[in-house]
């Protein structure tokens, strides 16, 4: 991770990045706690991560705009109207304002779809491609890091002063991540748009990963353990009922997920580096799957925390592999729209996942949800060895310009725009 910390650029989007990490670490939690606290219901707090993650489902649109402008101001202004997302949240008083709550995860949504294709759009002009699995870790790793406090200390002030105070902070941190990067100045040009139909220009970035088979194969395999992932959101609520644990014990799991977590950001570059990226995705996923047997078979409580951390290992492994995948092998003119259009289809299957979940936590058991997750899961290794079975432990050429055009038809190119700022790591659920 040292080697992005070299590069001067990399230095205030970090502290800027991370002040917004430590404001959603303590809110993510709260969004779906609040929402169990009011109503009692294990299917209504899952519900809320349903609204989180909708509008990922028309990323396409958003990721168009993010090619459009300049990246600066993008992430000053986005992370000033993030702040004032969350504001309404001081209004919430009793279980007939749940609409509330779930109006402002909608929004939430909204700037973890915009955001993060801001910051890859950067982060692939500013770094060199060697260094971008450093830098890829260092954010993740960090996220991952507050886990450690965040839940907890989001829990600890949800029971103590209620969900209102955890808000205000959250809404500082985003004011705090705004000014800073209003401090940096970097040299932008507008970027210049193609002459091209709106639907061409919006669908270029599908056609791009359509296109280009590792990313295609990457995503069909994560689109499918991502549909399952999403039982969790609502499941957890149950394995913590199961145990006879009340609902801030969540925050607990989450703490303990975290350690793991860390623990994968900081050894994910030497995985990938040995592995590549394809392969320490297919490690990270056997990974997950064997967490997920274990949270299933648990015959007691420490059991299920153990298998925590082996599931939080693999997450940031899989985070780190891919989005160093998608940077290396996407031109920083697609940058935003490439984003998006992962954002749709790892977004959609998550969507369809956690409605299901929110429905089988209520008729099959905790355990029976957690082995589905675990078959289903090792499926997706069984696809990335089928489809990429001389690559999948093979170094992928950043080649990206040739698909890219292939994908683009009669497009007329537009000039690469150096972004600079900063905007929100998407951090999203519980046992994602």
């Amino acid at each position: 991770m040292r080697n992005a910390f070299a590069h001067k650029g990399f230095r205030p989007l970090f502290a800027a990045l991370a002040t917004s990490m430590l404001g959603d670490s303590l809110m993510l939690i709260v969004l779906s706690m609040w929402v169990k606290s009011l109503t009692g219901s294990n299917a209504m707090a899952g519900l809320t991560f349903l609204c989180l993650v909708s509008p990922s489902l028309v990323a396409p649109l958003f990721g168009m705009f993010v090619d459009r402008v300049r990246r600066r101001p993008l992430l000053i202004w986005g992370n000033v109207a993030s702040a004032l997302v969350v504001l309404p949240l001081l209004l919430v008083r009793d279980a007939g304002q749940v609409w509330l709550v779930w109006v402002v995860a909608f929004l939430y949504g909204i700037s973890f779809v915009v955001m993060p294709a801001g910051v890859n759009g950067m982060l692939k002009e500013m770094l060199p491609e060697d260094r971008l699995v450093d830098a890829n870790s260092a954010l993740t790793t960090t996220k991952e890091g507050f886990r450690l406090i965040g839940p907890l200390a989001g829990a600890a002030l949800f029971a103590a002063v209620g969900g209102g105070a955890v808000a205000a902070l959250d809404a500082l941190s985003f004011l705090v991540a705004a000014l800073v990067v209003a401090r940096v100045r970097v040299r932008e040009d507008a970027p210049a748009r193609a002459e091209q139909h709106w639907w061409h220009e919006m669908t270029e970035g599908v056609r791009h990963v359509w296109h280009e088979p590792v990313l295609r194969h990457t995503l069909a395999a994560l689109g499918l353990t991502i549909t399952v992932l999403g039982f969790a959101e609502s499941a957890v609520f149950a394995v913590t009922d199961a145990f006879g644990k009340p609902v801030e014990f969540v925050g607990v799991v989450l703490t303990v997920q975290g350690v793991g977590a860390l623990v994968g950001g900081l050894t994910a570059p030497r995985v990938v580096r040995r592995v590549t990226e394809p392969g320490a995705l297919a490690l990270a996923l056997l990974a997950l799957a064997g967490g997920q047997v274990g949270i299933a078979l648990a015959p007691a409580l420490w059991a299920v925390l153990a298998s925590v951390v082996l599931l939080g290992w693999s997450i940031p492994v899989l985070l780190i592999g891919f989005t160093t995948l998608m940077q290396r092998l996407t031109p920083g003119r697609l940058m935003g729209r490439v984003s998006a259009a992962t954002d749709v289809v790892l977004g959609t299957p998550q969507t369809v996942g956690i409605a299901l979940g929110a429905a089988l936590v209520s008729l099959v058991s905790y355990r029976a949800i957690f082995l589905t997750m675990a078959v289903v899961t090792v499926a997706a290794v069984g696809y990335l060895a089928i489809t990429l079975r001389d690559r999948l432990f093979r170094a992928v050429a950043a080649d990206a310009e040739a698909p890219a055009q292939a994908g683009a038809g009669t497009a007329t190119p537009t000039p690469t725009v150096v972004p600079a700022g900063v905007g929100v790591e998407v951090t999203t659920s519980v046992l994602e």
